[in-house]
């Protein structure tokens, strides 16, 4: 399992707390383990927190909204890609818009994406 330094740690507690619009609708889905995958919110990896992680899969689902859009926040989202697959988690974005407009579809795309993880996962 991935985990961070204490503020790390300390961070991901505060996110819980704090979670976006977007993050907390997702959450009330995610929560129930749709098709048996099990999610943590705001889970620490390294020195980054991410927004919900599948650790049986080692699969990261980051909600991006506006504030993902800058030159300087896209540079950091491609540095944190990179981190978490040198560590071998793979990492599925999903605009914060599709979380507010379909929830139900972005579900069905995030167990669709579980399940090919499962699948690869399971040929090694």
């Amino acid at each position: 399992m991935i985990n961070g330094p204490r503020e790390t740690i300390k961070r991901a507690r505060q996110l819980r707390r704090d979670m976006s619009m977007p993050e907390r609708l997702l959450w009330q889905h995610l929560r129930k383990r749709p098709c048996g995958f099990k999610f943590r919110r705001q889970h620490p990896a390294g020195l980054y927190v991410l927004d919900f992680y599948c650790a049986r899969l080692r699969l990261a689902v980051e909600v991006d909204g506006w504030a993902h859009d800058s030159v300087e926040t896209i540079a950091r989202d491609r540095n944190r890609s990179a981190f978490l697959r040198s560590q071998g988690i793979a990492t599925t974005r999903i605009p914060a818009r599709a979380v507010l407009t379909d929830v139900e579809a972005v579900i069905t795309r995030l167990t669709h994406i579980c399940r090919i993880r499962a699948a690869d996962l399971s040929k090694c």
